[in-house]
């Protein structure tokens, strides 16, 4: 398996215009993928300490907003942590959720020790036989567009695995605070942000 791109390039790449979406953060890198591109903005939910619910709580926004294009961010490590939730998701194939899962071979948030999937793991795979019936691997430059077409334009549920090198995530400062956090989402759901 290749781990050659940058992610601070690739996941903007990927998700184009986020204002097109609802956003939901997993943690640390994943947070701050979308924290760096959105200036931590009242369209993203960054979880702080909630490992493996960020693709269940894209799902559950999905589901009670299907006017709304949800995109999901999360690493290999909390995605492994709940891939059950994959399963899920194919069953109610909500067709207004995407969920890019950042995937660098490591546990970035307790000190980069080796994945799952550095290890053969593979979650497409995985999220392909949940049910899941759009799905690709970004693991170079030329695999983006389709990947981006595939965040945007699925008429399913759609899963995209980029793989990126173990780097550190864009340097940002994001509002921590849960209950801030829900409120500030909350109103910019609603327009009122």
């Amino acid at each position: 398996m290749a781990y050659r791109l940058d992610r601070v390039t690739a996941v903007p790449a990927l998700i184009g215009e986020h204002r097109d979406f609802l956003l939901i953060g997993g943690l640390a890198g994943a947070a701050k993928d979308l924290a760096a591109l959105t200036a931590d903005g009242p369209h993203f939910f960054g979880m702080a300490g909630g490992m493996g619910a960020a693709v269940m709580i894209g799902l559950g926004l999905a589901l009670a907003r299907p006017e709304k294009k949800v995109l999901v961010a999360t690493g290999d490590g909390e995605l492994l942590m709940n891939v059950g939730a994959l399963a899920t998701v194919a069953v109610l194939d909500p067709p207004n959720l995407s969920i890019l899962c950042v995937d660098n071979g490591h546990h970035g948030e307790t000190g980069y020790q080796k994945s799952h999937t550095l290890r053969g793991v593979d979650l497409e795979k995985m999220a392909l036989a949940a049910g899941i019936k759009s799905t690709c691997t970004v693991a170079k430059q030329a695999d983006i567009a389709r990947g981006a077409r595939m965040l945007r334009a699925s008429k399913h549920c759609s899963f995209v695995l980029l793989r990126v090198k173990p780097t550190d995530p864009p340097k940002v400062k994001r509002l921590m605070n849960p209950a801030d956090s829900r409120v500030r989402f909350r109103l910019g759901t609603l327009g009122r942000a």
